[in-house]
């Protein structure tokens, strides 16, 4: 942990000590669980926006601590939610993966992710950073302990064309296939035909740590943000039940997946 951050959770715990509530009565008084405090209060997981609001809100502490943590982000040039979230992600056990508009980016090959940033809106010198970022990131799938990752895609990922790129998607399905065959790694689609379903709402992802407790992460054009009060997780809980249950099976999806290669040939 460098220093700013030490601060700030050093400012949690005396915090609380000058409630005098332990770690159980204080988390419950903000919605979360005695475990999830003393993980933030060690380090053991960041502290997020919502936390930090809880706090503010059911304590009227007049925003002290969202200030603090704006405060702590402005030190990194690295977006807030995604430190955050890269955290989530390597103490993981299970990811659960919902993607309406891209292949998910831990299952992304070189040159599709770089395709995923066309347009302008980056430079080049921050194209080449945020795929390095992202390919580094697809280490966990490879250790020896990885996640269980399980991933849900519209069949519609798999159809849009990537215009001035001949064999990107025939290449990138491969390595779906290949991927989705280990044993650790689940792919399933939700094919074309099934028509309306929950999933249009939106991409989201669901982080179960060690300790059983659950985060998630959701963005759209113009934000990202991490999730973690109890109650909105749930939610996507069960959107994920949802979603998953129009999605083909594991051995029919990877059919499905090595389909659509052989369509962009």
């Amino acid at each position: 942990m460098g220093t700013a951050t030490d601060f700030v959770l050093n400012e949690l715990r005396l915090f609380r000590n000058q409630l005098g509530l332990s770690q159980d009565d204080f988390g419950g008084s903000i919605g979360y669980s005695g475990s999830h405090v003393s993980s933030v209060e060690t380090g053991g997981r960041p502290p997020t926006k919502e936390y930090m609001r809880a706090i503010d809100k059911h304590h009227d502490t007049g925003d002290r601590f969202t200030r603090m943590l704006h405060d702590l982000t402005q030190l990194d040039s690295t977006p807030s939610w995604l430190r955050e979230w890269i955290e989530f992600e390597r103490e993981a056990t299970t990811l659960r993966w919902f993607e309406l508009a891209y292949v998910p980016g831990l299952l992304q090959t070189e040159r599709y992710a770089r395709a995923t940033l066309a347009g302008g809106r980056f430079t080049p010198e921050d194209v080449d950073r945020i795929v390095a970022s992202r390919l580094e990131r697809q280490a966990i799938l490879e250790r020896e302990r990885p996640p269980q990752l399980i991933a849900v895609l519209d069949e519609s990922v798999l159809r849009r064309p990537v215009l001035d790129q001949p064999g990107l998607m025939v290449e990138q399905c491969e390595r779906l296939a290949e991927l989705a065959a280990q044993t650790h790694i689940q792919v399933h689609i939700v094919p074309a035909d099934v028509g309306m379903y929950l999933g249009l709402a939106g991409q989201f992802i669901i982080a179960e740590l060690a300790d059983g407790a659950r985060v998630a992460h959701a963005d759209n054009q113009l934000s990202a943000q991490i999730v973690d009060a109890p109650a909105d997780i749930a939610k996507l809980g069960k959107t994920w039940e949802l979603v998953r249950n129009e999605a083909l099976p594991r051995r029919q999806s990877i059919e499905k997946i090595k389909e659509v290669a052989k369509s962009w040939t």
